[in-house]
């Protein structure tokens, strides 16, 4: 979504992660397993950091690499909920926590978000969608009932290359109900009177909000 050699930059640039994490990062990208990008896990760490969360959601597990990193970033105070329904990735994910020795910090649910997340009660001072991205704009009225007024959402990978903004019958029949539901879900956050929303231009557009006061 930005220049090459600006893409190129920001992923050269540290992130105070440990040793074991880097190298799960590192192999994630290696073996092109998919894991947020590096611009945006130095984002999420500097965030996490100021914003000192005591819980976080998340929605879309995988390999358990950002579940793994709101832990660290919050210096091992944050308890992690994390959501995901494919044993394939939340099983190495199991393993990948046990190796870092954050399986105290982090609750894994396995099962359909959509089913999951009606479930759950009390607030998470962030909460981070990461998951089937036609499935956010189901999953925003329970993602912002649970949110405090203080708190902070993150939808991830809402830009679909930039091609959100083309015309629907441009895209390519298997991909119109994501482009559909990504575009409403843009319309209806923008729209609601009650939030701030801001765009930013990391990986493929991370959405950033919160409530009004």
């Amino acid at each position: 979504m930005i220049n090459s050699k600006v893409l190129h930059y920001l992923r050269q640039q540290p992130v105070p992660l440990s040793p074991k994490l880097k190298a799960i990062e590192a192999a994630a990208h290696q073996k092109r397993i998919p894991v947020i990008p590096h611009e945006t896990v130095s984002y999420l760490y500097q965030l996490v950091d100021q914003l000192h969360p005591r819980r976080v959601l998340e929605v879309g597990t995988a390999i358990g690499f950002s579940a793994a990193l709101f832990v660290e970033a919050s210096q091992m105070h944050a308890q992690v909920t994390t959501i995901d329904r494919y044993p394939e990735f939340y099983e190495q994910a199991k393993q990948n926590w046990q190796a870092l020795g954050y399986q105290q910090s982090i609750q894994l649910m396995t099962g359909d978000a959509a089913d999951i997340l009606p479930m759950l009660t009390g607030s998470y001072d962030l909460i981070f969608l990461d998951a089937a991205k036609a499935q956010y704009i189901h999953f925003l009225p329970e993602a912002l009932r649970l949110l405090p007024p203080d708190g902070i959402l993150l939808i991830d990978d809402v830009l679909q290359a930039g091609t959100i903004f083309d015309p629907v019958e441009t895209i390519r029949h298997r991909e119109k109900g994501i482009h559909r539901h990504l575009n409403q879900l843009l319309e209806t956050v923008y729209d609601d009177p009650t939030l701030l929303v801001t765009l930013l231009p990391l990986g493929d557009g991370l959405l950033k909000i919160t409530k009004r006061s």
